[in-house]
């Protein structure tokens, strides 16, 4: 992610929090950061962790709320929609239709991404996010477990060495 500058940013699932605070302390000090998490309690959490940081916003809500949050908030876009959930469990329509949320979302600029990490790369390989033109992979051995981290980009353009579903 580039946090050079003012960004959206929204996190499905963020649990307690780990990856959470490492984004919050990399934003720019007008960035906006979004964290949908189901579990009451880990959300009860979260806000606690949050609650003197203006830019950050804890729903206790599905992420399939997105669209509707950002315009609660007034912004238009997401440039960045980070998830760690685990799209294998959820059943197939539910999945499709948050990932076709997700993408309507992005901001319509060359680095917006939704950034998953996964055990499997299913997301990319069984065809469930086509609809993204560009796509990168990573298979990272140092995580245990060891996890797929993929880029799907808004557009078909930009810096990114990814390509239309290529491998990496």
């Amino acid at each position: 992610m580039d946090f050079s500058r003012p960004r959206v940013i929204a996190e499905f699932g963020p649990g307690e929090g780990c990856h959470t605070r490492e984004i919050a302390r990399r934003m720019d000090r007008d960035s906006r950061l979004l964290l949908f998490e189901l579990d009451e309690d880990l959300a009860g959490h979260l806000k606690d962790s949050f609650r003197d940081d203006p830019r950050v916003d804890v729903l206790h809500a599905d992420a399939a709320k997105l669209g509707q949050a950002l315009a609660d908030r007034g912004l238009n876009h997401c440039d960045y929609v980070f998830s760690g959930i685990p799209f294998s469990l959820l059943e197939k329509e539910k999945k499709r239709a948050l990932l076709r949320t997700t993408y309507d979302v992005l901001a319509p600029h060359d680095d917006a991404a939704f950034i998953i990490y996964q055990v499997t790369n299913e997301l990319r390989t069984r065809g469930h996010c086509d609809h993204f033109p560009r796509a990168e992979s990573e298979y990272c051995l140092v995580n245990i477990p060891p996890m797929f981290v993929t880029k799907f980009y808004k557009t078909a353009n930009g810096s990114g060495h990814g390509k239309k579903n290529g491998k990496h």
